[in-house]
């Protein structure tokens, strides 16, 4: 295991402000000012697809390294000796410094835990960046292939020169039948639950 061969050393590192690189696509609360930030290092370092790869990497570190894993979870390990531990680790993996920074000031700020929602909003900021809409499609059962390469064909009508769909589907029974959608800072509930939900609110209006 990678983390069981790190020895901790002491790390200190200094940082000037600089004017931020605004992102393509704006994306909200604590993730997305760290997800911003990152992109704004990258975007100076000409990294970003490296920095994006780096976040693939020491995810899937976390899912294979079961004491990293605990390391990064366990509240009760000082914030001091995390962040030394996630620099040698960066070194050891040979992470891009704007992704061992990041690392390292989510562990002296105790928000390790936000590492999968800062992730996703880079993701979504470089898909922004490629030019890609993410969509993202909910149904309360699996799409069959063909049915999916139509949705996508009707979403694609959508787009804007040069922009190509990133479709995602997720499963959710509890909206019984029907979809909701949502494409860029677009949202449709077509479910069969919100319909039910607003013919309900209506009866007891009138009740």
């Amino acid at each position: 295991m990678i983390f069981s061969r790190i020895i901790v050393r002491s790390f200190t590192s200094s940082a000037t402000a600089q004017q931020l690189v605004k992102p393509p696509v704006q994306v909200f609360g604590l993730e997305g000012r760290y997800a911003t930030a990152l992109y704004s290092a990258g975007s100076k370092q000409k990294s970003l697809d490296k920095i994006e790869q780096d976040l693939v990497k020491f995810k899937g570190l976390i899912k294979t390294d079961a004491k990293l894993a605990e390391f990064v979870k366990d509240p009760s390990i000082k914030r001091k000796v995390k962040a030394e531990a996630l620099q040698q680790i960066s070194q050891k993996i040979s992470l891009n410094a704007a992704t061992s920074n990041l690392l390292v000031l989510l562990a002296e700020n105790g928000r390790l835990k936000r590492f999968n929602q800062i992730f996703n909003a880079y993701k979504t900021i470089m898909a922004a960046d490629r030019g890609e809409i993410v969509c993202e499609v909910i149904t309360a059962k699996p799409l069959d292939a063909d049915t999916k390469a139509k949705l996508e064909s009707t979403l694609k009508a959508f787009l804007k020169k040069g922009e190509t769909i990133l479709l995602t589907t997720k499963v959710d029974s509890s909206i019984i039948g029907g979809m909701v959608v949502s494409i860029d800072d677009k949202y449709v509930d077509m479910s069969v639950a919100s319909k039910i939900k607003k013919y309900s609110d209506i009866i007891q209006t009138v009740i």
